[in-house]
Protein backbone atom coordinates (compact mmCIF):
# COMPACT_ATOMS: atom_id res chain seq x y z
CA UNK A 1 0.00 0.00 0.00
CA UNK A 2 1.23 3.50 -0.88
CA UNK A 3 0.06 6.67 0.89
CA UNK A 4 0.46 9.95 -0.98
CA UNK A 5 -0.06 13.11 1.06
CA UNK A 6 -2.15 15.82 -0.61
CA UNK A 7 -2.88 19.24 0.90
CA UNK A 8 -5.25 18.18 3.71
CA UNK A 9 -6.07 14.58 2.84
CA UNK A 10 -4.33 11.34 1.86
CA UNK A 11 -4.45 9.27 -1.31
CA UNK A 12 -4.11 5.53 -0.65
CA UNK A 13 -3.09 3.21 -3.50
CA UNK A 14 -3.30 -0.57 -3.09
CA UNK A 15 -4.42 -3.83 -4.66
CA UNK A 16 -6.73 -4.31 -1.68
CA UNK A 17 -7.95 -1.01 -0.33
CA UNK A 18 -10.57 -2.39 2.06
CA UNK A 19 -8.26 -2.35 5.09
CA UNK A 20 -7.55 1.35 4.64
CA UNK A 21 -11.23 2.18 4.12
CA UNK A 22 -12.17 0.24 7.25
CA UNK A 23 -9.43 2.01 9.20
CA UNK A 24 -10.63 5.42 7.97
CA UNK A 25 -14.29 4.75 8.77
CA UNK A 26 -13.43 3.33 12.21
CA UNK A 27 -11.28 6.33 13.06
CA UNK A 28 -14.06 8.71 11.98
CA UNK A 29 -17.16 6.82 13.15
CA UNK A 30 -18.02 9.52 15.70
CA UNK A 31 -17.62 12.20 13.04
CA UNK A 32 -20.09 10.78 10.50
CA UNK A 33 -23.77 10.24 11.33
CA UNK A 34 -24.77 8.41 8.17
CA UNK A 35 -23.13 6.98 5.05
CA UNK A 36 -24.38 7.36 1.48
CA UNK A 37 -22.73 5.58 -1.44
CA UNK A 38 -23.11 7.09 -4.92
CA UNK A 39 -22.79 4.51 -7.69
CA UNK A 40 -23.84 3.89 -11.26
CA UNK A 41 -25.26 0.60 -12.50
CA UNK A 42 -21.79 -0.67 -13.44
CA UNK A 43 -20.00 0.08 -10.19
CA UNK A 44 -22.96 -1.20 -8.21
CA UNK A 45 -22.68 -4.53 -10.04
CA UNK A 46 -18.91 -4.94 -10.32
CA UNK A 47 -17.32 -2.90 -7.52
CA UNK A 48 -19.75 -2.42 -4.64
CA UNK A 49 -20.09 -6.18 -3.81
CA UNK A 50 -16.32 -6.57 -3.73
CA UNK A 51 -16.05 -3.81 -1.13
CA UNK A 52 -19.21 -4.53 0.86
CA UNK A 53 -18.04 -8.10 1.51
CA UNK A 54 -15.13 -6.71 3.55
CA UNK A 55 -16.39 -3.33 4.81
CA UNK A 56 -19.15 -3.81 7.40
CA UNK A 57 -20.18 -0.14 7.34
CA UNK A 58 -21.11 -0.41 3.66
CA UNK A 59 -23.95 -2.79 4.48
CA UNK A 60 -25.71 -0.09 6.53
CA UNK A 61 -25.12 2.70 4.01
CA UNK A 62 -27.84 4.09 1.73
CA UNK A 63 -27.12 3.39 -1.95
CA UNK A 64 -27.89 6.12 -4.50
CA UNK A 65 -27.63 4.87 -8.07
CA UNK A 66 -27.49 6.97 -11.23
CA UNK A 67 -27.16 6.07 -14.90
CA UNK A 68 -23.56 5.84 -16.05
CA UNK A 69 -22.15 8.32 -18.56
CA UNK A 70 -21.58 12.02 -19.06
CA UNK A 71 -25.27 12.64 -19.82
CA UNK A 72 -26.02 12.15 -16.11
CA UNK A 73 -23.57 14.85 -15.03
CA UNK A 74 -25.98 17.76 -14.84
CA UNK A 75 -27.80 19.90 -12.32
CA UNK A 76 -31.12 18.09 -12.86
CA UNK A 77 -29.66 14.78 -11.65
CA UNK A 78 -27.97 16.63 -8.77
CA UNK A 79 -31.34 18.03 -7.73
CA UNK A 80 -32.79 14.52 -7.64
CA UNK A 81 -29.90 13.33 -5.47
CA UNK A 82 -30.19 16.29 -3.09
CA UNK A 83 -33.89 15.44 -2.70
CA UNK A 84 -32.97 11.82 -1.99
CA UNK A 85 -30.45 12.88 0.64
CA UNK A 86 -33.12 15.01 2.32
CA UNK A 87 -35.67 12.20 2.18
CA UNK A 88 -33.24 9.83 3.87
CA UNK A 89 -32.41 12.29 6.62
CA UNK A 90 -28.91 13.32 5.60
CA UNK A 91 -27.48 15.99 7.91
CA UNK A 92 -24.29 18.03 7.99
CA UNK A 93 -22.42 15.09 9.53
CA UNK A 94 -23.29 12.69 6.72
CA UNK A 95 -20.61 11.28 4.41
CA UNK A 96 -20.96 10.63 0.68
CA UNK A 97 -18.77 7.86 -0.73
CA UNK A 98 -18.23 8.32 -4.47
CA UNK A 99 -17.69 4.85 -5.95
CA UNK A 100 -17.12 5.17 -9.67
CA UNK A 101 -15.33 6.98 -12.46
CA UNK A 102 -14.89 10.65 -13.27
CA UNK A 103 -18.60 11.43 -13.56
CA UNK A 104 -19.37 9.95 -10.13
CA UNK A 105 -16.38 11.68 -8.52
CA UNK A 106 -16.99 15.08 -10.11
CA UNK A 107 -20.71 15.11 -9.47
CA UNK A 108 -20.66 13.39 -6.08
CA UNK A 109 -18.07 15.85 -4.84
CA UNK A 110 -20.14 18.76 -6.14
CA UNK A 111 -23.31 17.41 -4.53
CA UNK A 112 -21.56 16.96 -1.17
CA UNK A 113 -19.84 20.33 -1.29
CA UNK A 114 -23.05 22.36 -1.54
CA UNK A 115 -25.57 20.18 0.34
CA UNK A 116 -26.31 21.94 3.65
CA UNK A 117 -23.33 24.20 2.79
CA UNK A 118 -21.03 21.22 2.63
CA UNK A 119 -20.81 17.67 3.93
CA UNK A 120 -17.88 15.26 3.80
CA UNK A 121 -17.07 12.99 0.88
CA UNK A 122 -14.45 10.43 -0.05
CA UNK A 123 -13.54 9.14 -3.51
CA UNK A 124 -13.08 5.51 -4.47
CA UNK A 125 -12.22 5.86 -8.17
CA UNK A 126 -12.81 2.74 -10.25
CA UNK A 127 -11.56 3.77 -13.71
CA UNK A 128 -8.02 4.53 -14.83
CA UNK A 129 -9.10 8.06 -15.75
CA UNK A 130 -10.49 8.80 -12.31
CA UNK A 131 -7.59 7.12 -10.51
CA UNK A 132 -4.85 9.16 -12.17
CA UNK A 133 -6.72 12.41 -12.65
CA UNK A 134 -10.34 13.14 -11.75
CA UNK A 135 -10.29 11.98 -8.11
CA UNK A 136 -7.17 13.98 -7.21
CA UNK A 137 -6.94 17.74 -6.97
CA UNK A 138 -10.17 18.95 -5.40
CA UNK A 139 -12.08 20.01 -8.49
CA UNK A 140 -15.79 19.16 -8.45
CA UNK A 141 -18.28 20.14 -11.15
CA UNK A 142 -21.22 19.36 -13.41
CA UNK A 143 -21.93 20.20 -17.04
CA UNK A 144 -24.30 22.92 -18.20
CA UNK A 145 -26.01 22.71 -21.60
CA UNK A 146 -23.43 20.11 -22.64
CA UNK A 147 -20.54 22.44 -21.76
CA UNK A 148 -18.01 20.49 -19.69
CA UNK A 149 -17.66 21.37 -16.00
CA UNK A 150 -19.30 24.77 -16.38
CA UNK A 151 -20.68 24.77 -12.80
CA UNK A 152 -18.30 23.79 -10.03
CA UNK A 153 -15.90 24.71 -7.26
CA UNK A 154 -12.71 23.64 -5.50
CA UNK A 155 -13.45 21.21 -2.69
CA UNK A 156 -11.15 18.51 -1.32
CA UNK A 157 -12.32 15.02 -0.37
CA UNK A 158 -11.61 13.70 3.11
CA UNK A 159 -9.60 10.88 1.50
CA UNK A 160 -9.07 9.03 -1.79
CA UNK A 161 -8.84 5.23 -1.92
CA UNK A 162 -7.47 3.74 -5.14
CA UNK A 163 -7.78 0.00 -5.68
CA UNK A 164 -5.98 -0.87 -8.90
CA UNK A 165 -7.70 -4.28 -9.17
CA UNK A 166 -10.84 -2.42 -10.29
CA UNK A 167 -9.06 -1.75 -13.59
CA UNK A 168 -9.64 -5.40 -14.50
CA UNK A 169 -13.37 -4.62 -14.80
CA UNK A 170 -12.72 -2.12 -17.61
CA UNK A 171 -12.76 -2.65 -21.35
CA UNK A 172 -9.98 -1.53 -23.67
CA UNK A 173 -11.71 1.72 -24.58
CA UNK A 174 -12.04 2.80 -20.93
CA UNK A 175 -8.41 1.95 -20.19
CA UNK A 176 -7.21 3.97 -23.16
CA UNK A 177 -9.38 6.88 -22.06
CA UNK A 178 -7.55 7.01 -18.75
CA UNK A 179 -4.18 6.51 -20.40
CA UNK A 180 -4.65 9.82 -22.24
CA UNK A 181 -4.29 11.70 -18.97
CA UNK A 182 -1.10 9.78 -18.19
CA UNK A 183 0.26 10.80 -21.60
CA UNK A 184 -0.58 14.39 -20.71
CA UNK A 185 1.24 14.16 -17.37
CA UNK A 186 4.38 13.03 -19.17
CA UNK A 187 4.19 15.66 -21.91
CA UNK A 188 3.80 18.59 -19.53
CA UNK A 189 6.35 17.64 -16.90
CA UNK A 190 8.66 14.67 -17.40
CA UNK A 191 10.53 13.59 -20.55
CA UNK A 192 11.77 10.40 -18.85
CA UNK A 193 8.20 9.47 -17.92
CA UNK A 194 7.23 10.06 -21.57
CA UNK A 195 9.72 7.37 -22.59
CA UNK A 196 8.19 4.96 -20.08
CA UNK A 197 4.69 5.82 -21.29
CA UNK A 198 5.65 5.02 -24.88
CA UNK A 199 6.95 1.62 -23.81
CA UNK A 200 4.05 0.84 -21.48
CA UNK A 201 1.53 -1.95 -21.92
CA UNK A 202 -1.56 -0.66 -20.15
CA UNK A 203 -3.13 -4.11 -20.34
CA UNK A 204 -0.37 -5.53 -18.12
CA UNK A 205 -1.89 -4.70 -14.75
CA UNK A 206 1.25 -5.59 -12.81
CA UNK A 207 3.43 -3.14 -14.71
CA UNK A 208 0.90 -0.31 -14.92
CA UNK A 209 0.70 0.23 -11.14
CA UNK A 210 4.02 2.15 -10.82
CA UNK A 211 2.97 4.41 -13.72
CA UNK A 212 -0.34 5.14 -12.01
CA UNK A 213 1.54 6.23 -8.90
CA UNK A 214 3.88 8.40 -11.00
CA UNK A 215 0.92 10.17 -12.59
CA UNK A 216 -0.71 10.74 -9.21
CA UNK A 217 2.55 12.19 -7.85
CA UNK A 218 2.87 14.52 -10.86
CA UNK A 219 -0.66 15.85 -10.56
CA UNK A 220 -0.54 16.09 -6.77
CA UNK A 221 2.72 18.06 -6.85
CA UNK A 222 1.33 20.57 -9.34
CA UNK A 223 -1.93 20.95 -7.41
CA UNK A 224 -0.16 21.50 -4.10
CA UNK A 225 1.94 24.28 -5.63
CA UNK A 226 -1.13 25.97 -7.14
CA UNK A 227 -4.38 24.63 -5.62
CA UNK A 228 -6.73 27.19 -7.18
CA UNK A 229 -5.30 27.20 -10.72
CA UNK A 230 -3.95 30.73 -10.70
CA UNK A 231 -0.67 29.79 -12.31
CA UNK A 232 1.22 26.49 -12.67
CA UNK A 233 -1.84 24.24 -12.34
CA UNK A 234 -3.03 25.52 -15.71
CA UNK A 235 -0.42 23.17 -17.23
CA UNK A 236 -2.80 20.29 -16.46
CA UNK A 237 -5.12 21.72 -19.10
CA UNK A 238 -2.81 20.78 -21.98
CA UNK A 239 -5.01 19.13 -24.60
CA UNK A 240 -8.17 20.16 -22.76
CA UNK A 241 -9.11 23.47 -24.37
CA UNK A 242 -9.66 21.80 -27.73
CA UNK A 243 -10.40 18.40 -26.18
CA UNK A 244 -13.24 19.67 -24.00
CA UNK A 245 -14.76 21.52 -26.95
CA UNK A 246 -14.70 18.34 -29.05
CA UNK A 247 -16.16 16.32 -26.16
CA UNK A 248 -18.91 18.92 -25.64
CA UNK A 249 -19.66 19.03 -29.37
CA UNK A 250 -20.22 15.29 -29.44
CA UNK A 251 -22.53 15.61 -26.42
CA UNK A 252 -24.86 17.98 -28.23
CA UNK A 253 -28.25 16.40 -28.79
CA UNK A 254 -28.43 17.48 -32.39
CA UNK A 255 -25.16 15.70 -33.07
CA UNK A 256 -26.18 12.14 -33.93
CA UNK A 257 -22.67 10.70 -33.97
CA UNK A 258 -21.48 8.56 -31.08
CA UNK A 259 -20.21 10.35 -27.99
CA UNK A 260 -16.54 10.31 -27.17
CA UNK A 261 -15.09 9.29 -23.84
CA UNK A 262 -13.22 12.08 -22.08
CA UNK A 263 -9.77 10.64 -22.79
CA UNK A 264 -10.60 10.04 -26.44
CA UNK A 265 -11.44 13.72 -26.86
CA UNK A 266 -8.33 14.76 -24.91
CA UNK A 267 -6.17 12.56 -27.17
CA UNK A 268 -7.42 14.57 -30.16
CA UNK A 269 -6.94 17.77 -28.17
CA UNK A 270 -3.31 16.90 -27.41
CA UNK A 271 -2.52 16.36 -31.08
CA UNK A 272 -4.15 19.67 -32.00
CA UNK A 273 -2.50 21.54 -29.15
CA UNK A 274 0.86 19.96 -29.96
CA UNK A 275 0.38 21.52 -33.39
CA UNK A 276 -0.36 24.89 -31.75
CA UNK A 277 2.73 24.34 -29.57
CA UNK A 278 4.79 23.92 -32.72
CA UNK A 279 3.40 27.15 -34.18
CA UNK A 280 3.35 29.30 -31.03
CA UNK A 281 6.07 28.13 -28.61
CA UNK A 282 8.35 26.37 -31.10
CA UNK A 283 7.82 22.72 -30.17
CA UNK A 284 10.29 21.00 -32.53
CA UNK A 285 8.85 19.38 -35.66
CA UNK A 286 10.26 15.98 -34.65
CA UNK A 287 8.52 16.17 -31.26
CA UNK A 288 5.22 17.11 -32.92
CA UNK A 289 5.49 14.13 -35.23
CA UNK A 290 6.49 11.82 -32.36
CA UNK A 291 3.50 12.89 -30.25
CA UNK A 292 1.09 12.69 -33.18
CA UNK A 293 2.24 9.26 -34.31
CA UNK A 294 2.16 7.78 -30.82
CA UNK A 295 -1.33 9.01 -29.99
CA UNK A 296 -2.74 7.98 -33.38
CA UNK A 297 -1.25 4.50 -32.90
CA UNK A 298 -3.43 4.04 -29.79
CA UNK A 299 -6.74 5.78 -30.43
CA UNK A 300 -9.36 5.10 -33.04
CA UNK A 301 -9.40 8.01 -35.51
CA UNK A 302 -12.36 10.36 -35.32
CA UNK A 303 -13.69 12.06 -38.42
CA UNK A 304 -13.95 15.81 -37.84
CA UNK A 305 -15.76 17.65 -40.61
CA UNK A 306 -14.75 21.14 -41.69
CA UNK A 307 -18.33 22.16 -40.97
CA UNK A 308 -17.72 21.18 -37.31
CA UNK A 309 -14.81 23.56 -36.83
CA UNK A 310 -16.79 26.79 -36.29
CA UNK A 311 -19.00 25.26 -33.58
CA UNK A 312 -16.03 23.62 -31.86
CA UNK A 313 -14.14 26.91 -31.83
CA UNK A 314 -17.22 28.67 -30.48
CA UNK A 315 -17.36 26.17 -27.62
CA UNK A 316 -13.74 26.99 -26.73
CA UNK A 317 -14.78 30.51 -25.78
CA UNK A 318 -16.46 28.94 -22.71
CA UNK A 319 -13.14 27.58 -21.42
CA UNK A 320 -12.47 28.68 -17.84
CA UNK A 321 -8.86 29.73 -18.57
CA UNK A 322 -9.95 32.40 -21.03
CA UNK A 323 -9.37 36.06 -20.27
CA UNK A 324 -10.26 39.23 -22.17
CA UNK A 325 -12.28 37.19 -24.70
CA UNK A 326 -9.12 35.39 -25.88
CA UNK A 327 -8.89 31.58 -26.06
CA UNK A 328 -6.19 30.54 -23.62
CA UNK A 329 -3.94 27.49 -23.96
CA UNK A 330 -1.30 25.59 -22.03
CA UNK A 331 1.28 24.51 -24.62
CA UNK A 332 4.52 22.52 -24.59
CA UNK A 333 7.77 24.01 -25.89
CA UNK A 334 9.44 20.61 -25.56
CA UNK A 335 8.43 17.22 -24.23
CA UNK A 336 8.30 17.68 -20.46
CA UNK A 337 8.09 21.48 -20.47
CA UNK A 338 4.80 23.39 -20.46
CA UNK A 339 4.12 27.09 -20.97
CA UNK A 340 0.84 28.57 -19.73
CA UNK A 341 -1.29 31.56 -20.75
CA UNK A 342 -0.73 31.31 -24.49
CA UNK A 343 -3.45 32.47 -26.87
CA UNK A 344 -4.37 31.39 -30.38
CA UNK A 345 -6.64 32.96 -32.98
CA UNK A 346 -9.73 31.08 -34.18
CA UNK A 347 -8.09 30.68 -37.59
CA UNK A 348 -5.02 29.02 -36.06
CA UNK A 349 -7.23 26.76 -33.94
CA UNK A 350 -9.09 25.64 -37.07
CA UNK A 351 -5.71 25.03 -38.66
CA UNK A 352 -4.88 22.68 -35.75
CA UNK A 353 -8.17 20.84 -36.19
CA UNK A 354 -7.38 20.54 -39.90
CA UNK A 355 -3.94 19.13 -39.02
CA UNK A 356 -5.57 16.34 -37.00
CA UNK A 357 -8.13 15.64 -39.74
CA UNK A 358 -5.46 15.35 -42.41
CA UNK A 359 -3.38 12.99 -40.27
CA UNK A 360 -6.44 10.78 -39.83
CA UNK A 361 -7.00 10.73 -43.59
CA UNK A 362 -3.41 9.60 -44.15
CA UNK A 363 -4.03 6.69 -41.76
CA UNK A 364 -6.96 5.56 -43.85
Amino acid sequence: MTEIKASDYSIFVSKDITKEINRFLKANESRYSKLFILVDEKTFEYCYPQLAAHIPAFKDAEIIEIESGENSKNIEVCTQIWATLSDYGADRRSLIINLGGGVIGDMGGFIASVFKRGIGFINIPTTLLSQVDASVGGKVAVDLNHIKNEIGLFSNPSAVFIDTTFLQTLDERQLLSGFAEMIKHALISDALYWKKIKEADIFDFEKIDPLIETSIHIKNKIVQEDPFEKNKRKALNFGHTIGHAIESYFLLKQNSRKQLLHGEAIAIGMICEAYLSNRIVKLPNEALEEITSFILSLYEPVQLKRTDFDKMTELMFHDKKNENELINFSLISSIGKCEINKTATPDLIKEALKYYSEKVKILK
